[in-house]
């Protein structure tokens, strides 16, 4: 016999629900990952694959460590690409890894329960925050079509440092990524342009499963400006949703998850300015969001950022605006306090955006696009 739950339980449930059925879109399947989901996340799913690496080895005298191949990264790992291989190996992994936070056996956020609990951002963040969305409110932003691609070109490092161990700031480079615009379910997400080489952002399909149902609808795994431009734009509505959908494995920080997912959004996507403007005073509303007076981006730029802590893993994260135009410049994470891995004050990964652009296929630079219509 099931028990019945308490009234203030089911009420939670029922506001759960109604909040899900808010989202413009079908529910995400979990095994696909948002391009540059938080660096802490790949170092889980690395020591998962050694876990089951280690288990299907336990015979063998020589137990090799395990290596992922150089995944697309910046600001933070594209956990899905393009070779067979890679797919394969994220196929199993992502809702294992990554997804695991994400999936039934995550812990759902109440909806909102966090947003109000330590009254918000600072005071200095908030007024920031407030005139970062009265700028994004008046900035004209051309609709994004269904056929179309985001485009992004940003310059900056991750950890290339053994896992667990040191971290070792890489080399900075360039990259480019295309984010296909398309509403209904698809498995081919965009390209990744980077190193030299090009990483298709592929949805892993499992042996013997139809395509057309391991494909991804546009929604918060797989955002689009249609898509986004359908979200709610009163700031709490909009916070309440993202909690709902937030899941954190045990120990995490909710707060630090959702505060992740708007850098994700804002960092890499084009979307309408009443949109914006929303995701920025939701921040305001995130207990532990503060302001840094002075960051630097990847490519030497100074600006205000707007930042939050995970005291679990002693690392912040900041976004960087110009401290003029309060433009987006980019987001690095730094060690907060001194940890096994690095004295506080370390850069763990650094970005910086360079040009934002819409183009009508992936893989075409806005250059070309320009060319082709005076042609």
């Amino acid at each position: 016999m099931n028990a019945t739950p308490a009234g203030s339980e089911q009420e939670e449930r029922e506001e759960l629900d109604e909040l899900r059925r808010l989202l413009p879109a079908g529910p995400v399947e979990r095994q696909v990952l948002t391009p540059g989901r938080r660096s802490h996340h790949k170092d889980v799913l690395m020591q998962l694959i050694d876990r089951d690496q280690e288990r299907n080895h336990a015979d063998s005298p020589v137990r090799p460590r395990p290596r992922l191949p150089r995944l697309p990264r910046l600001p933070r790992p594209a956990l899905v690409a393009g070779s067979v291989a890679v797919a394969v190996a994220l196929a199993a992994g992502l809702t294992v890894g990554i997804g695991a936070g994400r999936g039934d056996g995550g812990t759902a956020a109440r909806p909102g329960a966090s947003s109000t609990a330590g009254g918000g951002g600072s005071r200095g963040a908030v007024v920031t925050l407030d005139r970062i969305a009265a700028v994004a409110l008046r900035t004209d932003v051309e609709p994004v079509g269904d056929g179309q691609f985001v485009y992004v070109r940003s310059r900056g490092a991750g950890n290339e440092g053994v896992f667990d161990g040191p971290v070792v700031l890489g080399k900075m480079h360039e990259r480019q990524v295309w984010f296909s615009q398309r509403q209904g379910p698809v498995t081919d997400v965009g390209l990744i342009r980077e190193s030299g080489q090009d990483w298709p952002i592929e949805v892993g399909v499992p042996d013997g499963t139809d395509p057309k149902d391991a494909a991804v609808p546009a929604g918060f795994d797989r955002p689009t400006y249609a898509w986004l431009a359908a979200l709610p734009t009163d700031p709490d509505a909009l916070l309440k949703l993202l909690y709902a959908d937030a899941r954190v494995e045990e120990g995490e920080d909710r707060d630090q998850e959702v505060f992740g997912r708007i850098g994700d959004l804002i960092g890499e996507q084009i979307m309408p300015s009443a949109t914006a403007a929303a995701f920025y005073k939701a921040t305001a509303r995130i207990p532990g969001v503060t302001e840094v007076p002075d960051a630097v981006d990847a490519v030497g730029r100074h600006g205000i950022a707007i930042a939050r802590e995970d005291t679990r893993h002693g690392t912040r994260t900041e976004w960087i605006f110009d401290p003029g135009t309060l433009d987006y410049l980019g987001v690095r994470t730094v060690f907060s306090r001194d940890t096994e891995r690095a004295e506080a004050g370390t850069v763990y990964d650094t970005s910086a955006v360079l040009e934002r652009a819409v183009v009508d296929k992936s893989g075409q630079e806005p250059g070309e696009r320009r060319r082709a219509g005076r042609g």
